[in-house]
């Protein structure tokens, strides 16, 4: 198998649904580095007090990122056999060629199970974020000293907590109905919205942080309602496509009223796994910020994270692009291909990580220079982990392509989970703290130790593609098997 090759449909496929993806990361990643400017402005407290609240709700955005796709295995893969089963009875003019109750079988069984997941997977994210709308409402203060022990930072970030409680609810909605959409190809109507979502950020961050347009200054709180308002914009046009406009998947608020009993085995088995997955690597880089935050790099590590983020967007593109189309492909039932496609998706991840790399090199230092309020030990730790970045960045993108991407999408989720607290939990963390507690390395050693995991991860995830055993069975649910 090659890892490169002149199939340019497939490319064209990849880059149909990684780029509009990709765009809407970099609006995304713009809002992030919007609101780090602005908040910047106010001084190193400031910044480091946001930095770090969201550090905490980055665990929920993590934790919805793996429901919605682990969800998204499901829901390619059946939308993929929703098609198969189709072209059984249908021309391409849409005409029905003859009747197939077997096909009709399978395309009605498709369909119900693309509506379970959805429900399902809506319940969830409504847990989950009542579960961190109480933990921020009850203890602001004891979750901001998880990251600092500095009075000012947590005196800022309990204000910042203050006004995110609500903002859980529409920014898990908006994150995993985007998700689902993308599984079904509809990647350019969530990027449009996050498109209106930037430019209400912006004029809400610059009303309430400066107290502008009529509004009171509020600084660090207004960033926080600034937030808001943009997810709640984002999660009523996402949302509301979804319930009422969006016909592929067809999913309309009484769904999430259905019977799931006969998927719950399917969705747990695939699913779950990916959850707990990103949500220990959630708590795993929430540990990682606290090792960052404890030894004072908060402030660069702030800086530094807007540029990580937004050198990977088109990488994080072609993930989840892995993920849809290795689903899709599957579900038409087409192995050997599967294959090929997992070995030209890594020889990507290689090319993009490279590229990310020298494009860190090359705008380090007029990003950081952006920040002329910080201290000159903040520029010149952030000086080190914009190294250590682009040096990791190679790795990080070719594994985030195999493990989040198209092993994910074969159904691999169960040995992910296994691999991803292994390498984490056995050797990146304990690798960091002797690094930076015991040995006071320096702060870029400290960061290629806390990030050791994505070297290892991307010889394992080529290993395990070579191997196969990526590719599971995945079926319609408990009640689809028994009536075949």
């Amino acid at each position: 198998m090659k890892l490169f090759s002149k199939d340019r449909n497939f490319y064209r496929q990849v880059l149909i649904l990684a780029l509009p993806i990709a765009l809407q990361s970099l609006i995304t990643v713009g809002v992030n580095m919007l609101d780090t400017i602005m908040v910047g402005s106010l001084g190193d407290d400031a910044l480091s007090a946001t930095s770090q609240a969201n550090s905490f709700i980055n665990i929920y955005h993590i934790f919805c990122m793996g429901l919605g796709m682990g969800a998204s295995v499901l829901v390619s893969r059946y939308w993929g056999m929703k098609r198969a089963a189709s072209a059984k009875i249908y021309s391409e003019d849409g005409i029905e060629v003859y009747n197939d109750p077997e096909a009709d079988k399978q395309t009605e069984a498709a369909e119900r199970a693309l509506k379970q997941t959805v429900a399902m997977m809506l319940r969830i994210t409504l847990v989950l974020a009542t579960l961190f709308a109480l933990a921020t409402l009850i203890m602001p203060g004891t979750l901001m000293k998880m990251y600092t022990e500095e009075e000012e930072i947590i005196r800022q970030g309990t204000i910042y907590f203050n006004y995110s409680i609500i903002t859980y609810f529409f920014l898990g909605a908006s994150l995993v109905c985007t998700i689902v959409l993308r599984s079904v190809g509809q990647v350019r109507f969530p990027l449009l919205v996050s498109i209106g979502a930037f430019f209400v950020n912006l004029g809400a961050n610059y009303a309430f942080i400066y107290g502008e347009l009529g509004a009171p200054k509020m600084e660090v709180a207004g960033a926080a309602i600034g937030t808001l308002i943009a997810r709640v914009f984002e999660a009523a046009m996402i949302c509301g496509y979804l319930l009422f406009k969006d016909k592929n998947i067809g999913f309309r608020i009484k769904d999430m009223f259905m019977e799931t009993r006969s998927l719950i085995g399917e969705y747990l088995r695939i699913s779950i796994p990916v959850l707990i997955s990103d949500g220990i690597l959630a708590i795993g880089n929430n540990s990682v910020a606290m090792v960052i935050g404890h030894l004072g790099f908060s402030a660069a590590n702030a800086i530094t994270s807007v540029t990580q983020m937004l050198s990977t967007v088109f990488i994080q593109g072609v993930c989840q692009a892995g993920a849809i189309v290795t689903g899709m492909t599957l579900g038409e039932g087409d192995r050997e291909k599967t294959m090929k496609q997992g070995y030209l998706f890594f020889g990507l991840g290689l090319a993009l990580g490279t590229v990310s790399a020298i494009f860190i090199m090359l705008t380090s230092e007029p990003i950081i220079a952006y920040y002329d309020n910080v201290s000159e030990e903040t520029v010149e730790i952030a000086r080190q982990l914009m190294a250590a970045i682009s040096l990791i960045i190679i790795f990080q993108g070719t594994n985030s392509i195999m493990t989040k991407g198209v092993l994910r999408g074969g159904g691999d989720t169960k040995m992910l989970m296994i691999t991803d607290n292994i390498f984490l939990w056995v050797l990146a963390i304990p690798l960091g703290i002797v690094a930076g507690f015991v040995f006071k390395w320096s702060p870029f050693v400290i960061y290629i130790c806390l990030k050791s995991d994505q070297i290892v991860k991307m010889i394992w995830a080529f290993l395990r593609l070579r191997s196969g055993k990526w590719i599971k069975k995945i079926t319609t649910g408990k009640q689809a098997e028994q009536t075949e």
